[in-house]
This record gives structure tokens, sequence and C-alpha cells, in this order.
């Protein structure tokens, strides 16, 4: 397909390509490439280590200034990690290897650790993950804890006790005077629990009773089942306002219960009394005789 342009002037020719010129000579230029922080060597896109408690592993962070300018870069790392300098100055157009370690304590249980080293530099971060393997027998262990019941809501702690991270599965059951007031499936629960770690959660429970003795019972299982564990609580369900209610009540049949002795009483004495006068009377009456 050709398209038909109308001819231009030769003026109008040179004047729009100093236009063009011009536009071109106000347009900035391509940045150069920013830093950045890798591991040494190619391929890497994170560090990998593995080892015993107790094991210092060591390995080696890249950091590039590829700009026209020096660049002084900060450097932080986890309780782990120990790096060779808190930071680093890099002449521009270059690289600059900062070697650390890696100590895992000892009695550290098995099982996958995450940390990061940060550097900061130019109004920026940047941050390269360390993936740690702690060897050792792979024991599950998971228990739940310190079950109440607060309002509508059920409170609970689960706590791994083993080697291995667990994703526990939570089911709940309650059971009131007359029979079961709640009973839920197990299902699994949206979280990932490490090794020693200890996690406060609470379950939603807006249909509970008014007025009930519940016991509330809580099971745990992870690892395919392998591992169970179970708690509970008792809590009474007691509407207040009718107990007032019902106090008052009580209070007020207290008080007429009292009134009627009281009258009672009274109509005894008065009863007790009258034989007295009938005899008096008796007397007096025989006298004029």
């Amino acid at each position: 397909m050709r398209v038909l342009c109308p001819s231009l002037s030769h003026d109008r020719l040179l004047g729009l390509l100093s236009l063009v010129a011009l536009l071109a000579a106000g347009t900035p230029a391509v940045a150069d490439e920013g830093w950045s922080v890798t591991p040494l060597g190619t391929g890497r896109p994170y560090f990998y280590a593995e080892g015993t408690p107790g094991a210092v592993l060591q390995d080696t962070l890249s950091v590039r200034n590829p700009t026209k300018r020096n660049l002084n870069v900060r450097l932080t790392g986890g309780s782990w990690l120990t790096l060779g300098a808190p930071g680093v100055d890099i002449p521009a157009r270059t690289r600059a290897d900062v070697p650390f370690t890696v100590r895992i304590p000892e009695g550290t249980p098995p099982g996958d650790r995450t940390a990061t080293i940060t550097a900061r530099a130019s109004g920026r971060s940047a941050t390269v993950r360390v993936q740690l393997r702690v060897r050792g027998p792979r024991l599950p262990a998971l228990t739940v804890e310190n079950v109440t019941v607060r309002g509508d809501r059920i409170a609970y702690e689960l706590v791994n006790r083993g080697t291995t991270d667990l994703t526990p599965t939570l089911a709940v059951h309650a059971d009131g005077v007359l029979g079961p007031v709640l009973d839920r499936a197990p299902r699994t629960l949206p979280v990932r629990l490490a090794p020693g770690r200890r996690l406060a959660l609470t379950e939603s429970w807006s249909g509970r009773p008014g007025f009930d003795a519940v016991d509330v019972r809580l099971t745990v299982t992870a690892a395919g089942g392998t591992v169970r564990d179970e708690a509970g609580a008792s809590v009474r369900f007691v509407p207040w306002g009718g107990v007032a209610g019902v106090a008052g009540l009580l209070s007020a049949g207290g008080a007429l219960v009292a009134v009627r002795r009281i009258g009672r009483r009274r109509r005894d004495e008065r009863t007790h009394r009258r034989p007295e006068l009938a005899a008096k009377s008796d007397e007096l009456t025989g006298a004029m005789t």
C-alpha cells in the first residue's frame, strides 16, 4: 500500500529537521545499569548451605558496581551469618567480593532454615536469600496447648516439638449437657510450623449456646496423621441478664416469704391470747351469778 504525502518546501524541511534535532538533544540518556548483589560465581540465584549443628560454613557475596561513580554499600545479615565487613566501597565499573560464614548453633533441630543478606546503597536495597539445611534425624512432634473459650472464639496454641516442618490439621468438638453443640471435621490449617515454633490461633464460634455447661476438645494431626494430640477446656455459658432477673425474682420471693412469716407469727400470737381472755370472762361471769 502506498501513502501519498504533500510535497514540502525546502525551508519547511529544514525547520522540521531542526526540530527533530532539538528534541533528540533534550532526551535524557539511558541510565547506567544499577548495582547488584549475587552469590559469587555463575548460575546461583541464592546461597545454599548444608551441615550439622555446630558446623561453620563459608561462602562469598559479590557486589557489582557498573555505574560511573563510586559506591558505598552497607551489608547486614541474619543472626547465624557473620559478614567479612559491614560495608564496602566499590569504585566505578568494578566488583567487590565479601566473604561470610554461617554458624549452625549446637542443638539446632534438623530442618530447613532461610536467612537473607541485605545490601543498601544509593537510596535502595537488595537482598540475597541464604537457604540452609540442618542435617539430622527428622522426627515430627506436635502439641496443642492452652485451650480457652473467650466470648465467641476458641483460643489455643500449637507447638512444633519435633525436628521437621509441619502443616497441622485441626478438628473441633464440643459436648453440652444435652449432647453435641459443635462438631467440625478435620481441616488443614493455613500455617506452616517450623521446629520449635509456638503459634497462637483462634477458632470462631458464633453459634455457641447461651445457657449450657460445655466441654470443648481440639484434636490436631500432622505428617499424614502419624502425629496426633488433643487438649480441651470446660466452660459454662450463663445469660447474666437472665440471672439478674431471676435473682430479682428470688429476692422478691424471699421478701414475700418473710412478710408471710411475720404475718403468720402475729396471727399465732393473737390466737394464743384469745383463750386467756375467754377464761377471764368465764370467771367474771361466774362471780356475778
